[in-house]
């Protein structure tokens, strides 16, 4: 498995701190059935929000710099309405089926919800995703990029959009090359005229994390995207340092995830946030 190789600065500054603290969350993973020791909704989300504003304040930045993204996918309407009753609005789905299902009903109780799209998209699914979801979080290639469009301008509304990097290179997980990434934001931006507003990227599972997550910050820089899509339950502490602005969570929130019927996502092998547990590495 090929794995991208930032600025090593980077590496000597953070890798042995980070793998340490990798290696922890990975063991508090395991441990965890409902959000932190058992707790309730309510109360996990208070404690990852906690995790959030600690990690921003290390970081220098404010607790308000960083949006979480709550992971409710396989997770039942009563979990996501006890979020919702909690205050969190900005959540992320894998899969177009499930959200369809799901968050009609939601969003009409709660119209200021914000939904994610966090899995892969495969093209048969792209009107039906643009309707539902205000922001897709994986385009990877210039074919979804045009059904977006295409679907943007037939609906009369336009969901945000973030270029999904395989920063690992990682042939089981979807997400544009690194080298390629400047070329697929301009077509998006330039030609097809999509609303880009970052980038988002997903370590791979035995990796240091912060490489993939200076690698991700240096390629927005480079563009002028002032959003980063990065870090899950495991390292989201990790990623603020390095500039995240969205962290997905699911885990620490929900608890363990129940069995799914079918495959992670719409399309190739696919989980954004805590793919250790699926098997699949955290792949999309």
């Amino acid at each position: 498995m090929a794995s991208a190789s930032p600025e090593p600065t980077e590496q000597h500054r953070v890798g042995q701190t980070d793998a340490r603290k990798t290696d922890a969350r990975k063991t508090e993973l395991g441990q965890s059935h409902l959000g932190q020791g058992g707790q309730g909704v309510a109360a996990s989300l208070a404690a990852v929000r906690a995790r959030i504003a600690a990690a921003a304040a290390e970081a220098g930045r404010p607790a308000e710099s960083v949006t979480l993204v709550a992971v409710s996918k396989t997770h039942p309407d009563a979990a996501i309405r006890e979020a919702l009753a909690a205050g969190q609005r900005v959540f992320g789905e894998n899969r177009v089926q499930e959200a369809e299902a799901k968050w009609p009903a939601l969003k009409a109780d709660h119209p200021d919800a914000v939904l994610h799209l966090i899995g892969p998209l495969q093209r048969n699914k792209v009107r039906r995703a643009v309707r539902l979801f205000d922001v897709i979080e994986t385009v990877d290639r210039a074919e979804i990029a045009a059904a977006i469009a295409q679907a943007a301008r037939e609906a009369g509304r336009a969901p945000g959009i973030f270029i999904q990097v395989n920063t690992g290179l990682e042939p089981q997980k979807a997400g544009v090359p690194p080298r390629q990434a400047d070329a697929l934001i301009r077509h998006c931006r330039e030609d097809l005229a999509l609303p880009v507003r970052g980038l988002m990227c997903i370590p791979p599972l035995d990796d240091e994390p912060s490489l993939h997550f200076a690698l991700l910050r240096k390629l927005a820089l480079r563009n002028g995207l002032a959003e980063l899509s990065m870090g899950m339950t495991a390292d989201f502490d990790i990623a603020i340092r390095f500039g995240a602005t969205l962290v997905r969570v699911g885990t620490a929130i929900f608890g363990e995830r129940p069995p799914a019927d079918g495959p992670v996502g719409d399309g190739p092998a696919g989980d954004a946030e805590d793919g250790a547990e699926d098997g699949t590495g955290g792949a999309h």
